[in-house]
């Protein structure tokens, strides 16, 4: 359970970095339009620090981890990480101004949908644990 704590709080230092560096990163260059830099914060927030509180309350209520839970977590933050990564290499490249080929532009929002595939995946996964944990 501590580790779900500790990962809830590291993501939670992720989402307050991200939130201030799309502030000052768009303050300094003066860029007042949308960027994906914006959604850094809230997808850290929420996927990350909100989804292992969530995780801490389950665990101590069912005690649903198992020796599968590790592997699909690990795809879980692979997945959170690949996507705000890319959020954040769209959002500078938009502040920036700088023009993508379609083949960049392609490849930015495949290598974000992967993360978003593998955030789905790993989440169906971790429901299923748990559904396993819950007891009538």
């Amino acid at each position: 359970m501590k580790r779900f704590m500790n990962t809830a709080l590291l993501y939670a230092i992720l989402a307050m970095v991200g939130g201030v560096f799309y502030r000052e990163f768009t303050k300094f260059f003066g860029f007042t339009a949308k960027t994906t830099l914006s959604v850094v914060h809230v997808h850290y927030f929420m996927l990350g620090t909100v989804f292992f509180l969530l995780l801490l309350l389950l665990e101590k209520a069912f005690a649903f981890s198992g020796p599968k839970t590790g592997r699909v977590l690990a795809v879980y933050h692979a997945g959170l990480n690949l996507t705000c990564v890319m959020f954040l290499v769209r959002g500078v490249l938009q502040v920036l101004g700088t023009p993508l080929s379609s083949g960049m532009n392609a490849a930015i929002s495949g290598i974000a949908g992967i993360g978003h595939i593998l955030l789905g995946v790993s989440l169906v996964l971790v429901l299923l644990q748990v559904r396993r944990g819950v007891k009538d």
